[in-house]
């Protein structure tokens, strides 16, 4: 069995004059990163691999998520090629996941990662929205034979904050 969760870097700051790869989180991203990875404690697995884009955004959103989950910051593994916007690119990374991990967390980016999860999940979403967390599982032992996945949970921001209103 194998699992994923795609995680969507948090909104970021369009009001800085970066480069689309250096612009950081806003207040916004921050806030929502720390509220979705402060609720998903029943949807980690008890080991995982973490990956994460080397865009800033989506870096810092893998910080706050470790920090949250008490996973030692040198334990996320970032990788330049990460920072892409394509779901075929995306999915030729995780194939290459080693098998000897069971479970693979990775911080990304979209269309990407709506792309993949409505190519492999059983849930159609029409927009993995930023700081969205969309967890699937795959009946292989294998990273490369991975398809046909069964969308396990899918975490939204603005879910968390319907359910905390209306508490």
């Amino acid at each position: 069995m194998k699992n994923l969760i795609l995680i969507r870097h948090g909104k970021s700051n369009w009001d800085v004059p970066f480069k689309d790869i250096d612009r950081p989180l806003d207040k916004r991203g921050m806030q929502d990163a720390h509220l979705v990875s402060s609720n998903i404690a029943d949807a980690i697995p008890k080991t995982y691999i973490l990956w994460s884009s080397t865009a800033k955004r989506a870096a810092d959103t893998a910080l706050i998520f470790s920090q949250n989950l008490l996973a030692p910051i040198d334990s996320i593994v970032f990788k330049p090629d990460l920072y892409t916007f394509d779901d075929n690119q995306l999915e030729k990374i995780i194939k290459s996941c080693d098998d000897s991990f069971e479970s693979l967390i990775l911080f990304g980016h979209n269309g990407a990662i709506t792309d993949f999860v409505n190519k492999f999940g059983d849930v159609f979403i029409d927009n993995v929205p930023t700081t969205g967390f969309v967890s699937l599982q795959f009946d292989t032992d294998c990273w490369k034979k991975i398809n046909n996945g069964r969308t396990k949970k899918i975490i939204t921001p603005k879910d968390l904050k319907k359910e905390s209103v209306s508490k």
